[in-house]
């Protein structure tokens, strides 16, 4: 069974230079690069030994303000 478990989420706010278009950032859609890379090495190897992909995707979940 996995040991990932959902996170709680302060949702920033995302800005792309218009004031009127402020939409929260979705968990889905945060640190692309490391979720891709991550969620590959959990399909070819498991996840218990993707340990510091899965660490590196938190660590970037947690600069843009998710609480993980």
């Amino acid at each position: 069974m996995s040991s990932l478990s959902a996170a709680s989420v302060e949702i920033p706010a995302v800005t792309d230079g218009t004031e009127e278009k402020k939409k929260p950032l979705k968990p889905c859609c945060a640190c692309p690069e490391t979720k891709k890379v991550r969620d590959a090495c959990i399909i070819e190897k498991g996840e218990e030994n993707c340990r510091d992909l899965i660490e590196a995707h938190k660590d970037c979940m947690r600069s843009l303000g998710f609480k993980i």
